[in-house]
Parts: structure tokens; C-alpha cells; sequence
């Protein structure tokens, strides 16, 4: 299909044999696809139970081993519940990353990122602002920004080339040229209500949003190196190589 990039998907727990994702990543790295490892959805790094926390670091843990055997270099996960204080909230998840930072330290070292991921619900901890202060802790940490969950967050916000464009240049200002260049993208249409995210879509459902081609264009003129995952209900594989076909058209413009 001429895709060059895959997110395995450990949402429901690491429970691969390590040859089996030895074997995956081999045949990745043969047709030049790059890899990335999707934790578990338990992860709640704002748990108000010290077991909780404890638990989401061994989770943090357990898939980026598995990413090592993949061969990949980055691990998305969600950053947890806001729950009735958010400002304490963020407070606990800083402590219980920076511990998962000190856990992994072996798979930093080789390389391997961890990149939480902006979300789309008002009860979950993962407002773009959020995200880009946890991942101010460290430079392993490297911002998953799911344009299709900032835009439920924020009831239908992403309208034009210049709401990409502004999304693009706060990265930028938080984290600097390197990360604001080649950090991780999720990508889908969205429905959405009050409290936030609703249901994903297909591409072709342009009743939602928010739409590619000027997030494409801002790409392809500011040769931004990221990659770009597609969570399209149902049609993951198919909208990605539509999404590749509409970042190569705008990429001709500047060659």
C-alpha cells in the first residue's frame, strides 16, 4: 500500500512473546517500515492510589521492552484522569513520570522515546498545554499530538491553516527546533459533545473534522519530519495512504 510507518497497539496490556515482536520488527526494518508502541489504556499516572501509580510505571515499562524487541523508538500512552482537581492531578503525574523516566532509563539510553498523547475528553489529563508540560521533564519525552482529540477537546477549534499553524509554533516555543520537528502525530475525523470526544471516523465522513490538507500543506512548508499514524474507525490502513497521498501532493509545491 506503500505505508511506511505502524503503531502496534498493547492497549489491552503486553502480552506479546518476545520472539514473536522479534520477529515483527525484522520484517519491519526489512520493508523499511518504522515502528511505534502503543501502551496500555490502565496507565493513570494521576492515580490517587500509590498501587495505581506504581502499576502504570510497570506498564510504562513493560511496552517499552516490548518496543525494544519491535525495534521501535517511541511509546505513546495516555497521561490518566483529571479527576476533580486537575492542578493536583498534573502535580502527581510529573512525580509518578519522572519516576518512569528513572525505571526506564536503560531504554532511553538506546534511544527509545516516550510520548504522551493529547486527548480528547475534559476528564482526562491531556490538554495540548498539559502535554507539552510533562514532556518539559525530559528530553526523552516527545509530545503524541492527536490532532482529531485537540479538536473534540475544543469543540470543532481546528479550522484553518493558521489553527494548525498555531498548534505547531506553541510546540515549538515549549520544546524547542528539535522536538518541535519531529514529534508524533495521531489522525482521524472526530465527533464530538460537550464533555469532548464522542466516536472516531473515516476520512471520507467530512461532516466531522478536522480536515488534513492545511495541516498537509503547513508540513510539507515547513519540512517537519514527524510521523503520522492514522486511527480512522475501520479504515486505519486505507485513510493512511490517502492522508501520504494528500501530504505528497502539497509536498510538490516547494520542490
Amino acid at each position: 500500500m506503500g505505508l511506511d510507518a505502524y503503531e502496534y497497539s498493547l492497549t489491552k496490556g503486553v502480552r506479546l512473546k518476545e520472539g514473536t515482536a522479534r520477529e515483527i520488527g525484522e520484517q519491519a526494518a526489512k520493508w523499511g517500515i518504522t515502528m511505534s508502541v502503543h501502551a496500555p489504556y490502565y496507565i493513570n499516572l494521576a492515580s490517587k492510589e500509590e498501587e495505581g501509580r506504581r502499576k502504570s510505571i510497570q506498564y510504562i515499562y513493560s511496552t517499552m521492552e516490548a518496543a525494544e524487541w519491535f525495534g521501535a523508538n517511541r511509546v505513546i500512552f495516555h497521561p490518566g484522569s483529571a479527576g476533580t482537581d486537575r492542578e493536583a492531578a498534573m502535580e502527581t503525574a510529573k512525580i509518578t513520570l519522572s519516576q518512569a523516566l528513572e525505571k526506564c532509563s536503560s531504554f532511553i539510553a538506546k534511544g527509545i522515546h516516550l510520548c504522551p498523547e493529547t486527548m480528547g475528553k475534559q476528564s482526562q489529563l491531556g490538554s495540548l498545554k498539559e502535554v507539552l508540560e510533562l514532556c518539559k521533564l525530559d528530553s526523552a519525552l516527545m509530545p503524541t499530538i492527536d490532532f482529531g482529540h485537540l479538536h473534540a477537546l475544543n469543540q470543532g477549534n481546528i479550522q484553518s491553516c493558521q489553527d494548525y499553524a498555531d498548534i505547531l509554533d506553541t510546540i515549538e516555543n515549549a520544546l524547542g527546533k528539535e522536538r518541535g520537528r519531529h514529534f508524533h502525530v495521531h489522525f482521524s475525523r472526530i465527533e464530538y459533545t460537550k464533555a469532548g470526544e464522542k466516536k472516531h471516523h473515516t476520512y471520507s465522513e467530512t461532516e466531522y473534522g478536522p480536515d488534513f490538507d492545511p495541516l498537509a500543506l503547513l508540513l510539507a512548508e515547513r519540512e517537519l519530519d514527524i510521523i503520522i499514524i492514522c486511527e480512522s474507525s475501520g479504515m486505519m490502513a486505507e485513510d493512511a495512504a490517502e492522508l501520504k497521498r494528500i501530504y505528497q501532493e502539497k509536498l510538490h509545491l516547494f520542490n
